[in-house]
């Protein structure tokens, strides 16, 4: 299937939807079947508008993850568009790599690759009866270098997203699915964002923000748009890429 005949009302499902970034990629498919999933229902409930689909999910659960995808498929009959934007730090913050126990490195490691691994390991087949698909990750700036936030297992685990991403799209795309990344710079998105500007003080902020081109943090729609774009047809032929939505860097 070519961007040509690309369903007009395509099925979304959207990770991570609860908060921040994944919220804000789930306003972006006004008009299409979204499904909206998130470890935390009750913030679903907060954050999504009428007509969004919520599902309560831990993206690391192959079962619940199984689960889901029958119950979309048995409901829409498709899978159009699946972005991965669960991830984060689990509430930890930097510490040296000897303290790191390791129940904290899995922990990470389990929400933002393995269980983008988990969804697209039962979302693919699906994709490829249709001969369609747009899958978009949400990596960050932490897998293209070290990360701001001292965290061994999120700058793996960002790695470890970039990396599968790339194999899925050579992987995927002979079956007319295309496999991409978004990288955020620094976005005040949740309260682990907010915890760690405030954390870098006042002198820490300013020289952060001095150092992106455009003087600015990062909003939750800068990272929306840019998926917006990879979702859709008009992206046909970019496939393997990973788009650092950072405001510039210096």
């Amino acid at each position: 299937m070519t961007s040509a005949n690309a369903p007009s009302d395509p099925v979304v499902l959207v990770t991570g939807a609860a908060q921040g970034i994944g919220a804000a990629i789930v306003k972006t498919f006004a008009g299409a079947r979204v499904w909206a999933v998130d470890i935390d229902a009750a913030g679903l409930e907060r954050a999504t508008a009428d007509g969004v689909r919520t599902a309560a999910l831990d993206v690391a659960d192959e079962a619940a993850v199984r689960a889901l995808v029958e119950r979309i498929v048995s409901q829409d009959g498709r899978i159009d568009v699946f972005v991965h934007a669960a991830g984060g730090v689990r509430g930890q913050v930097g510490r040296p790599i000897e303290t790191i126990a390791e129940e904290d490195w899995h922990a990470i490691m389990a929400v933002n690759a393995t269980g983008a691994f988990l969804l697209a390991k039962h979302i693919a087949p699906v994709m490829k009866r249709q001969g369609y698909g747009r899958i978009v990750t949400i990596s960050s700036g932490a897998g293209l270098r070290p990360s701001l936030t001292g965290i061994q297992a999120y700058a793996a685990a960002k790695h470890a997203l970039v990396g599968l991403t790339k194999q899925l799209a050579h992987e995927l795309g002979p079956h007319g699915i295309t496999v991409n990344s978004v990288a955020p710079g620094f976005v005040l998105s949740n309260p682990a964002t907010q915890r760690q500007w405030e954390a870098y003080g006042e002198d820490g902020q300013r020289k952060l923000v001095e150092n992106v081109f455009t003087r600015r943090l990062g909003r939750p729609e800068d990272i929306a748009n840019a998926v917006t774009f990879f979702a859709s047809p008009a992206s046909e032929w970019i496939t393997g890429q990973v788009l650092s939505v950072d405001g510039g860097r210096a």
